[in-house]
């Protein structure tokens, strides 16, 4: 009696069969993962997608992570950051340099299983041998001795010091925490998400970290009123503003405080090149990378963002990052967006094997020029700088020199005695800064159009874009997908993978 209340075997099939095209529309009514486009591949644009994943928990709205495109108009990563090979060696052609607080580029490295490095000895200020070239002859110049014993270096060191601190007294001190007090506002940046506000713009961004009116005054200004002596400040602050951004003390006040800064001890860089930061954070990011392809256009189409590039390729994005400078850039932008005209600073790289000319320096041999010659502010001169990178002998040198236009065969002939091999590379490398500094806005057009290069205005370097792009990845978050957890999640060490692309120079 009761094995005739049990349904049947055909019955449950064909109960199945009826309820397969609910069950089908259910499974597939779940809409696919949102896509973020990614305009540029340097350390911003690799940082945006590395975020996103740190970030990114899942919620009820959005159970599934977004996929992320990054496109780069040139056929290596890594933006403004690559090596040039001289002499079968590789030297950093573009950004070169990190401070020991840039804690983003710190965690980088560890998390990719970078090695560490510390600059060539021209650049650490602990052991180069330094001058101040007016164009004519040195004005300063640290003492040099050609000695391999510690204890002698050592005292060479301290003598210099000594040497310094007589020419420019205790200005330098009021230099050093003038810098000290800068860093110290940056490092609010690295708060826990938890306590620190996403902020839609740069101006927010800056007054939340005490750092607004430093980018208000020019950092001569700054600098007059800290009271530093004027002697250093035509001297040895242009020599480092002229090294780092190519420009005069006449440049905005946190361009230049961050400049000092990058001229401190503890200097370090990424041994094989720092574009190694880009090229693991794309590939542990989980990226579908698009190299050689620039983006022409990026329209806005209601609900998404259609990018079209110069291969005639279309694509459909819910969000766009533009991760790189738009100054000198062709994308056109439906509707038109709106930002404050600015001009990048270009930096002329021309690195030299050979020997230089003592000649042109009015010395008798190339043992007496300094390992770093620093110009002071005048428009006649041909470069800012010269530095060694190394020494393979008493007659072949690699030489790295900066510029502000091209450095001719003729010019560098004459700064030369021997040139073995020449490479120049022309980097539109980081805003021309001009106090009162305007800001473009993070978020382009009111909707998912994100600028990464907003920051720059205030200070160019490696770890301000990747400060710049961690905010840009929570703000995303917040805003798209507005339910995701905010919370950090525990990410593991892992290793670059060698399948993007990269090439010297």
């Amino acid at each position: 009696m009761y094995s005739d209340l049990k349904p049947s075997f055909s019955f449950l099939i064909l109960l199945f069969l009826c309820l397969q095209p609910l069950i089908f529309s259910l499974s597939t009514d779940a809409s696919p993962p949102p896509t973020v486009c990614i305009v540029g591949s340097g350390i911003g644009g690799s940082s945006v997608a590395h975020f996103l994943r740190h970030y990114f928990h899942p919620s009820p709205s959005q159970p599934t992570p977004p996929n992320i495109k990054i496109f780069e108009r040139s056929y290596v990563v890594g933006g403004r950051m690559a090596t040039v090979s001289i002499g079968g060696e590789s030297f950093e052609a573009g950004a070169s340099i990190l401070h020991p607080k840039n804690y983003h580029a710190l965690n980088y490295s560890n998390l990719l299983g970078l090695k560490v490095k510390p600059p060539p000895a021209s650049e650490d200020d602990d052991s180069m041998s330094l001058g101040i070239w007016d164009g004519k002859k040195f004005v300063f110049k640290t003492l040099q001795v050609d000695s391999k014993f510690p204890l002698v270096q050592k005292i060479v060191s301290y003598v210099n010091s000594f040497r310094i601190f007589f020419r420019y007294g205790f200005s330098l001190l009021k230099m050093g925490s003038f810098v000290e007090s800068t860093v110290d506002s940056f490092l609010k940046y690295y708060e826990s998400p938890e306590r620190r506000p996403i902020f839609e713009t740069v101006d927010e961004m800056l007054k939340w970290a005490g750092l607004y009116n430093l980018t208000t005054q020019t950092l001569q200004d700054e600098l007059i009123g800290i009271k530093l002596s004027p002697l250093l400040i035509k001297e040895l602050v242009t020599v480092i503003t002229r090294i780092n951004y190519g420009q005069s003390v006449y440049i905005s006040g946190l361009a230049g405080a961050v400049s000092l800064a990058g001229s401190g001890g503890g200097l370090w860089s990424v041994d094989g090149g720092n574009w190694q930061m880009a090229s693991g954070l794309i590939n542990s990011s989980d990226v579908s990378l698009h190299l050689n392809e620039e983006i022409e256009s990026i329209s806005y189409l209601g609900e998404y963002y259609e990018l079209n590039s110069t291969k005639r390729n279309s694509y459909s994005c819910e969000v766009a990052v533009v991760a790189t400078p738009l100054d000198e850039v062709n994308i056109r932008f439906s509707p038109a967006v709106s930002i404050p005209e600015r001009k990048l600073q270009h930096t002329h790289a021309t690195f030299v094997r050979g020997l230089l000319n003592p000649a042109y320096f009015g010395l008798r041999t190339v043992a007496e020029i300094p390992e770093l010659v620093g110009t002071l502010e005048d428009p006649d001169l041909p470069f800012t700088c010269i530095s060694v990178l190394k020494q393979l002998d008493e007659n072949d040198t690699t030489y790295k020199i900066f510029s502000r236009g091209p450095m001719s065969d003729a010019l560098l002939d004459s700064i030369f005695s021997a040139r073995l091999q020449t490479n120049r590379i022309n980097w539109g490398a980081y805003p021309h800064y001009k106090a009162p500094e305007l800001f473009a806005p993070f978020i382009l057009d009111g909707q998912h159009l994100y600028y990464v290069n907003a920051f720059e205005n205030a200070a160019s370097t490696m770890e301000t874009s990747a400060v710049a792009a961690e905010n840009v990845a929570r703000l995303i978050l917040s805003r798209y997908f507005s339910e995701a957890s905010l919370q950090s999640s525990n990410l593991q060490s892992f290793s670059p993978d060698a399948d993007v692309s990269h090439f010297d120079l």
